[in-house]
């Protein structure tokens, strides 16, 4: 008859210890996993968590093609993926409450500033008619910038620009922001029409020479007295480009010169001359233009400093001028290559827009970026590609990309996929509507 064995004692003893061990491992893993979240919270955790696996937007293959010697680091270390979400902290209940009403599509057109002929489709846009209001129905877009071929004369603009104005808050319940490049000198597109009869100058880089810096708030004042009784609300002006390169023609005399100080102290006050007068202000280029020999609107344009040396010059009027409270700040295509570890455009880069500008800098106010239909990202990325990557940056306005249609699509479908979060276009929407009830009629 076979007798049942017994496990010897030390067999038993291994066995519990066994389980002991895998115990701890289990309250440890589960631990991790609980831990609660951190007061600034990444984009990519705000996700929905059925989008787990999913591939997020991808760079366009063409950076392969680029044929400069710029540095590259292994994928760990380039400047992709989602910043942490910016949400700024003294944003009024109306406001919140407003954003709330709304739908992910009218919150994902106010991201944009487009053309009237993105909305319109139609060849040249000189009147604001039904076609207009139609439009706007079906893109409630947050801003509209006017070129020298949409300005025709004073009655003619008035005209537009105030029927457009009645539509978007008619429509939106909310102003649109209309905007124009109105430099004072060579980039204007209101006083380089001669049936204007306004103050004409001869370039920023004279009222820099004068080292006045009361010349430059009457800059800001004159452009914005015009630029208000015409129906504007926003100039993308000053240029706070610092001229460090004497092979730089894109800028060139719209710069206020080549000391650092005296064009941060001429920018800031063409800043308050424009805001105190009724007409938001726009910084641009950042984080500084006027170092590189290419243009961007024709393609890639670099520069072959680190951010830590752009401290010492082209950074300067942008950290001097955030003092004075610009509304806007506009987000330059310039690569970065020694700093970025690859040729990410500074308009596409969260170490550019959330860690230098927002968390290094404390800007509050709103991101915009440069055109995207110049050739320095259109050239790279699609149009849902660069205004995805641009979001996840941490730009707030997206302005002209090379497909309206194509980017607001591409925007709704990254937050249907998971690839962006409804909380980060809230954090945008937030600012813009702030900015319209502070300083606008707001419905």
């Amino acid at each position: 008859m076979n007798k049942k064995r017994k496990s010897p004692l030390w067999m038993l003893v291994p066995m519990g210890v066994i389980i002991v061990v895998l115990s701890i491992v289990l309250i440890v893993i589960t631990l991790k996993s609980g831990n609660p979240k951190s007061e600034a919270v990444s984009a990519s955790q705000m996700q929905n968590k059925e989008s787990e696996g999913k591939e997020s937007v991808k760079e366009n293959k063409s950076d392969s093609k680029d044929t400069k010697d710029a540095a590259r680091a292994e994928p760990g270390e380039t400047d992709t993926g989602p910043a942490e979400i910016y949400v700024s902290s003294d944003i009024p209940q109306k406001v919140k409450d407003k954003v709330k009403s709304m739908s992910l599509e009218e919150k994902a057109a106010q991201l944009f500033f487009v053309t009237p002929e993105d909305i319109t489709q139609v060849d040249v846009a000189t009147v604001a008619g039904e076609d207009t209001k139609k439009a706007y129905e079906q893109y409630p877009v947050g801003g509209i910038v006017y070129f020298s071929q949409n300005i025709q004369g004073p009655e003619q603009l008035r005209g537009m620009l105030g029927k457009t104005q009645d539509y978007a808050e008619e429509i939106a319940g909310v102003p649109v922001f209309l905007g124009v490049d109105e430099e004072g000198g060579e980039v204007s597109r209101v006083a380089g029409n001669t049936n204007f009869s306004v103050t004409r100058y001869e370039s920023m880089r004279a009222i820099g020479d004068s080292k006045d810096t009361s010349q430059a708030y009457d800059v800001g004042k004159t452009l914005a007295s015009y630029l208000k009784e015409l129906g504007f609300n926003i100039d993308f002006a000053p240029n706070a480009d610092v001229i460090t390169n004497s092979g730089n023609t894109v800028i060139g005399n719209r710069s206020f010169g080549e000391d650092p100080q005296l064009v941060a102290d001429m920018t800031s006050q063409v800043v308050r001359g424009l805001q105190d007068n009724g007409v938001s202000a726009c910084l641009k280029h950042f984080p500084g233009h006027g170092g590189t020999v290419e243009d961007s609107h024709e393609g890639r344009a670099y520069t072959d400093k680190t951010l830590e040396e752009m401290e010492e010059k082209e950074l300067v009027p942008f950290k001097e001028g955030i003092k004075a409270a610009p509304d806007f700040i506009m987000a330059g295509h310039i690569s970065i290559p020694k700093s970025l570890g690859d040729n990410t455009p500074a308009s596409l880069s969260e170490k550019v827009l959330t860690g230098l500008l927002r968390d290094q800098y404390g800007y509050d106010g709103i991101i915009i970026t440069d055109a995207l239909n110049m050739k320095a990202v259109s050239g790279v990325y699609s149009p849902a590609e660069a205004s995805v990557k641009a979001i996840l940056a941490g730009a707030d306005m997206l302005l002209m990309p090379d497909d309206f249609r194509a980017a607001y699509n591409g925007v709704l479908e990254a937050v249907e996929e998971g690839g962006l979060s409804e909380e980060r276009i809230d954090a945008s929407v937030e600012r813009i509507l702030r900015l319209k009830m502070e300083k606008y009629h707001y419905s």
